[in-house]
């Protein structure tokens, strides 16, 4: 078996987590992705720990089914090489600002002129018909402007604070995995190819009012922004006698169930506080205030019991090194032992979705820097003599740069090095 994508080749001129993120996903679905890294590397390879140098974690977790070949596109031959990549692919990736594209001959007028049934692919910061078109972009810059530190500060009146995680690079790299497929399904009923562009900010403007834009949705607003569920202050991890634990009752059966086991069911009919969803999210501050203390009395695995018969969703809270040996991932398979040619045995995370006939995979190890360059070069038609020169002048590195000049001499015939 395949994958879905097997077949499809894809030019992958991104660096950092955001768009490399969406490249692997479509690297596990069976595409070709050929990862354009700089003579320096992708700068996430420098983030560790590592066991050697340019291989990070969040590299390895990133750049999976990919190959690598290093490309100086500012050089005569790294402009050709990119060129003849492009005349054969089905999907070419970027994130670096449009104008950046322009100034290196990468325009979409350009690259459609080249390979007119291309999917032209931008990831990057912001629409290009506003006032921050040409401002650079990060996952905090990007919290920062959807309001994200704003709203923590709202619900728990401290300082303003930035999730612990890239949520805006992994969900923006989502979006754009399905953008992507869905012009991949245009250009395979019609031949076309297109220009798609996904700023993180409205994307991310369109994610966080999903949820808060609340009254200011009616012209004129009928109410506050914000949703006052996730806003209120008990809503995070409740403690208990000895621990945490996540608690959701949220619809009418679970409050009735809740109440009954609690042996209170009168609570449900009696209290007009949990009536229904409008009234219960009109006083959520008290609603939490009061299950937060009750959950006080009794410890996290009687708690987890009574809900668990009561049919109310309710789980343990995990750390980080809970996560890494939780039954459920390691019944389900989630994590593999995988042997890697340079950084020997790593633990990877499987694909989160299962498919009865093409089940995407990693097909390939993160490679090393330019680890896949000689490869690529010769099915673009380079020569041994080319590449050597490539080599030499710094567009491009080779695996054993050292042993194939010393094998083959300078591209001039010069002498070894």
């Amino acid at each position: 078996m395949t994958g879905p994508l097997n077949g499809v080749k894809i030019v992958d001129i991104s660096n950092m987590l955001m768009a490399p993120y969406t490249t692997q996903i479509l690297g596990d679905m069976g595409a070709d992705v050929i990862k354009i890294e700089p003579p320096e590397g992708d700068a996430v390879r420098g983030i560790g720990p590592m066991r050697n140098p340019g291989m990070g974690p969040i590299f390895l977790n990133t750049n999976r089914s990919k190959r690598s070949i290093v490309l100086d596109l500012k050089s005569a031959s790294g402009g050709e090489a990119i060129r003849r990549l492009i005349r054969d692919a089905d999907v070419l990736v970027y994130n670096r600002r449009p104008a950046v594209m322009d100034r290196l001959g990468l325009s979409y007028e350009t690259v459609s002129t080249l390979n007119p049934r291309i999917i032209y692919a931008g990831i990057y910061g912001f629409g290009q018909d506003g006032p921050y078109a040409h401002k650079p972009a990060f996952d905090d810059l990007i919290q920062g402007l959807v309001g994200m530190p704003a709203l923590s500060q709202v619900k728990d009146g401290g300082r303003p604070s930035y999730m612990p995680s890239a949520v805006i690079d992994r969900a923006v790299g989502l979006w754009a995995v399905g953008q992507i497929n869905g012009a991949l399904l245009h250009q395979a009923r019609t031949g076309e190819g297109q220009r798609i562009d996904m700023p993180m900010y409205e994307m991310m403007a369109s994610f966080v009012l999903g949820d808060h834009m609340g009254g200011a949705t009616y012209d004129p607003p009928s109410g506050p922004m914000g949703y006052p569920r996730l806003l209120a202050q008990d809503r995070r991890p409740f403690p208990t006698a000895d621990g945490f634990i996540g608690v959701m009752i949220y619809t009418d059966r679970h409050w009735k169930s809740f109440f009954a086991a609690m042996g209170t069911p009168e609570v449900f009919d009696t209290d007009p506080r949990y009536a229904n969803m409008t009234t219960r999210t009109e006083n959520i501050q008290s609603i939490y205030a009061e299950l937060a203390e009750l959950l006080l009395t009794r410890t996290s695995a009687a708690w987890l019991d009574l809900f668990d018969s009561a049919d109310v969703p309710a789980m343990q809270m995990n750390t980080l090194d809970e996560m890494m040996v939780d039954p459920h991932l390691a019944e389900t398979g989630f994590f593999t032992t995988v042997e890697h040619p340079t950084e020997g045995t790593l633990k990877q995370m499987a694909v989160p979705a299962t498919w009865s006939r093409t089940q995407p995979g990693a097909t390939r190890h993160a490679p090393k820097l330019g680890e896949h360059s000689d490869e690529i070069l010769k099915e673009l038609g380079f020569s041994d003599a080319d590449i050597a020169e490539m080599v030499e002048n710094g567009t491009t590195i080779v695996p054993d740069d050292d042993a194939r000049l010393n094998k083959q001499g300078r591209a001039s015939g010069g002498e070894e090095t």
